[in-house]
């Protein structure tokens, strides 16, 4: 589903040049979940953003879906993206004047399809059946989150990209939050990647890749 190769990243600052990913390379199979483990600067954030077509890196390539990015032009890449690619972030960046259900609507509703009965059954399966004519000031943290997990998935995305999901959460509304995607993951089949600094949530993952100063340090695939 994506493979990186090479994938280096780098900046110019003060005249000085800046490496913050060199020479990333792995493969994720279709279905798969991997969490990207690091400390504050290790580039998790940056390789994210390239692997979601977001940014282009200095050198190597990603192909997602058979797609390779760095060969499609601005447009192409915000239409794959918008096929097939699905973002929860650590801030919520739910719409204030929206109901609950309206912002899971919202995708949907952009690219013309029926979306009020798809996003009420994906309210439900988080738990939020109840509360879909809630505003967002009207919810908890984590139901914010959840809110934005049903949005995320309502489109059926085969990709789903997660940076720091629960960075503004407790430790056990976190826990909720990983495990809704980890069902999610299996029932739908989507591809999971998440941007994580908290190591206990990775080693739910299938898979974890560890960044240290731009690089891979570590590579371990959980039974």
């Amino acid at each position: 589903m994506l493979q990186c190769e090479g994938l280096t990243q780098t900046y110019v600052s003060g005249g000085r040049r800046l490496t913050v990913l060199n020479n990333i390379t792995f493969a994720l199979e279709r279905g798969g979940f991997l969490a990207i483990v690091g400390p504050s600067g290790s580039g998790k954030t940056t390789l994210l953003g390239l692997l979601a077509g977001l940014d282009r890196p200095s050198a190597g390539r990603v192909v997602l879906d058979g797609a390779d990015l760095g060969a499609m032009t601005e447009d192409q890449r915000a239409e794959l993206r918008a096929a097939k690619v699905g973002f929860v972030f650590q801030s919520f960046h739910l719409i204030p004047t929206l109901t609950a259900r309206e912002n899971v609507q919202v995708p949907l509703e952009l690219r013309g399809e029926a979306a009020e009965e798809r996003a009420q059954d994906l309210l439900t399966r988080v738990g939020l059946g109840d509360r879909s004519h809630h505003y967002p000031t009207q919810l908890s943290g984590g139901e914010q989150q959840r809110v934005a997990l049903a949005r995320a998935f309502v489109s059926r995305p085969q990709l789903l990209f997660a940076d720091e999901p629960t960075g503004n959460l407790d430790a056990r509304t976190g826990s909720g939050i990983v495990e809704l995607m980890i069902g999610l993951n299996r029932d739908f089949g989507t591809t999971l990647v998440m941007v994580t600094h908290d190591r206990d949530l990775a080693a739910r993952a299938r898979r974890m890749l560890r960044l240290a100063d731009g690089q891979v340090v570590e590579d371990v695939t959980h039974p």
